[in-house]
């Protein structure tokens, strides 16, 4: 038993930080797969019982998915999942363009050898996936992506920018998956950027790293214009 009278309240204090995540990334995973599709309406309720877990970190979930734009919290409405705004979508990828040629480039600079090589892993993964049409299985090895080299880059305002636009991105390219059938083209592109960035080589990086925005933001345009 612990002789600090403080420790219970800060056990109790990481079990909820610990669920407050667990609500995230269900609940998150469920906006961006469109399986709580845009415009539907949601309560704590409901989705405490859909997963299983208890109102205050789905409460606490359903706030940081606020801030990201992913649920409208309509006071006297309830909350809704928020609409796919391709214009603001555009503007998501101006901006993604200049802080991820920063990351490519600090992340092949900087990388331990364990995450190259998990790099060079992903991008073979990523061209399986395509191969195979699994899209889902691509999503999350690009979140994994994300993960390493926003670790690898080690600037924590870079960071804190991807982290934000991430989920609206991801949920992006499900709903252009739905539409459109170049998941080979996307996983293509973004192999060519994780392995740049495997090989150490900062000006390959930030190549591949343009190559990859450009399809994106001509992506993003023409489903504007579809």
């Amino acid at each position: 038993m612990s002789s600090n009278p403080a420790a219970p309240d800060i056990e109790a204090a990481a079990d909820s930080d610990s669920l407050g995540e667990r609500a995230y990334k269900a609940i998150e995973e469920a906006i961006v797969t469109l399986e709580l599709a845009p415009g539907t309406s949601v309560s704590e309720v409901q989705l405490s019982r859909r997963f299983g877990l208890g109102r205050s970190p789905v409460r606490s979930a359903l706030q940081r998915l606020a801030a990201e734009g992913m649920v409208l919290i309509l006071p006297r409405r309830g909350i809704m999942v928020s609409q796919i705004d391709v214009r603001s979508q555009v503007k998501l990828v101006e901006t993604r363009r200049e802080v991820e040629r920063l990351v490519a480039c600090y992340a092949a600079i900087k990388a331990a050898s364990g995450d190259r090589q998990r790099f060079r892993e992903i991008g073979e993964e990523m061209e399986a996936a395509a191969s195979a049409n699994a899209a889902q299985a691509f999503l999350r090895l690009d979140a994994e992506f994300y993960d390493l080299v926003l670790n690898a880059a080690r600037n924590e305002w870079a960071a804190k920018c991807i982290r934000l636009m991430q989920p609206m991105s991801r949920r992006f390219w499900c709903y252009h998956f739905q539409h459109a059938d170049d998941l080979g083209t996307a996983a293509h592109r973004q192999a060519e950027l994780v392995r740049a960035i495997a090989s150490g080589d900062a000006e390959q990086a930030k190549a591949a790293c343009e190559a990859r925005c450009d399809y994106v933001e001509r992506m993003t345009r023409n489903t504007l214009l579809d």
